[in-house]
């Protein structure tokens, strides 16, 4: 199924630089896909720290749950990503096939089968071929540095359209740190920790259990804010890892304030990637960015904010351009949170629709109308209660969506 780029997409992947201590590789073992990239392994230097936050989903892949039991280890020495099947819903033979590649990927790189992690994505319920897999490893690791960022992100794609990336530089101390991040996702997009699989690396010198602390909340903040369908996939996955490559100081803690600026970091480049799935949604036109307040907490904002942008009511008429923001109105009232009718006002496009419970006086549509045809969509609704704020961002919901997912297994 050939797609066409997404009109949201970036001009370009952007520029990753190099991180001191992972290297890539990449190939067509030919798992689904024909004619393109489908396997990715990356090697990472002794001693790194790994991280990581998973689906909550309760038919999780046997992948995500071996990332799971071997996590709590705290070192990685390898990962291995494969396209075009899930390894999902496929019983003990599943389970079977995860051990089969760890072992093919510890023993090709020369480690302990605890320090590698890996990941599948695609369909759900069909057994993985693992052989087209753990047979490629030798080859992998005689060609890793050969692949970049770039050549990584593609081969973990599914329905996206482009392949994602971001980056960002910090300081630690007096030591320059690198944070770079790659993603895939398009669809299956309703996050419940992170969502898709997601990687980010790093220079720095971070232990385990600082990099855990920090990653949570950044997931929290930007993978866990956003929604394309409502559907948590069964394989969600965002990992960090740290070589230490960088020399920096080791840091005591999460909150040791010589890490506010790696922090700083992390969640712009996690933010980054987050909105790039959004902005390559299945049949995605346009990005819509909501943001609640007045609610009774910040969780309560984060739930109305999720109900108005999972809503295919809401979707649809963005995506046909109209500014019918009684969907909203719906969507607030089904969330289940606290909200007081009387007091709430929205506003779309900066431009107030909506005031105590009623549509503003001398309401003109046009400059609303106006707005809607345009591809960034902002959405505010205060709901009256407390000072409670969320932004969560998501897509419209178009003919596209249909066209790929009614087509999503040939």
């Amino acid at each position: 199924m050939e797609l066409e780029k997404s009109p949201l997409a970036p001009d370009a992947f952007p520029d990753l630089p190099e991180i001191k201590g992972v290297r890539f590789a990449t190939v067509a073992a030919g798992v689904k896909y024909q004619g393109r990239t489908d396997l990715m392994l990356a090697e990472f230097a002794p001693g790194t720290a790994v991280a990581g936050v998973f689906t909550k989903s309760k038919t999780a892949s046997a992948p995500v749950l071996k990332c799971q039991e071997y996590l709590p280890g705290g070192t990685a020495r390898a990962l291995a990503v494969n396209s075009g099947n899930a390894n999902a819903f496929t019983g003990k033979r599943g389970e079977e096939s995860v051990d089969h590649i760890l072992s093919a990927v510890a023993d090709a790189v020369g480690c302990k089968i605890e320090e590698v992690f890996t990941a599948s994505t695609g369909v759900i319920g069909e057994p993985l071929p693992h052989d087209h897999i753990s047979g490629q490893m030798p080859g992998l690791v005689e060609q890793l540095g050969t692949a970049g960022f770039e050549d990584a992100a593609a081969a973990i794609m599914t329905t996206d359209t482009y392949p994602k990336g971001a980056t960002r530089t910090a300081t630690i101390g007096n030591t320059t740190v690198t944070v770079n991040g790659i993603v895939k996702g398009s669809g299956m997009i309703a996050p419940d920790m992170a969502t898709m699989l997601g990687y980010i690396f790093t220079d720095a010198a971070i232990p385990a259990d600082v990099l855990q602390a920090l990653l949570t909340p950044s997931a929290d903040a930007s993978f866990n804010a956003i929604t394309v369908d409502s559907d948590t996939s069964t394989s969600d996955t965002v990992m960090l890892f740290a070589t230490g490559q960088a020399g920096n100081a080791v840091p005591t803690g999460a909150h040791d304030p010589v890490l506010a600026d790696f922090k700083r970091a992390l969640d712009e480049v996690a933010l980054d990637l987050a909105h790039q799935v959004v902005r390559d949604g299945e049949g995605a036109t346009k990005f819509i960015a909501i943001t609640v307040t007045g609610a009774e907490d910040d969780g309560a904002a984060k739930r109305i904010g999720l109900s108005i942008a999972n809503s295919p009511l809401v979707k649809t008429a963005i995506a046909g351009e109209d500014a019918n923001w009684g969907r909203i109105v719906m969507a607030v009232g089904k969330a289940g949170e606290a909200a007081d009718r009387d007091k709430m006002s929205i506003s779309v496009g900066g431009i107030r629709l909506a005031d105590y419970g009623q549509r503003v006086d001398g309401y003109d549509e046009t400059p609303v109308a106006e707005h809607m045809k345009s591809q960034e969509i902002d959405i505010a609704v205060d709901v009256g209660i407390s000072d409670g704020c969320a932004t969560v961002w998501t897509c419209d919901l178009t003919h596209g969506y249909i066209t790929i997912n009614a087509d999503y297994r040939s």
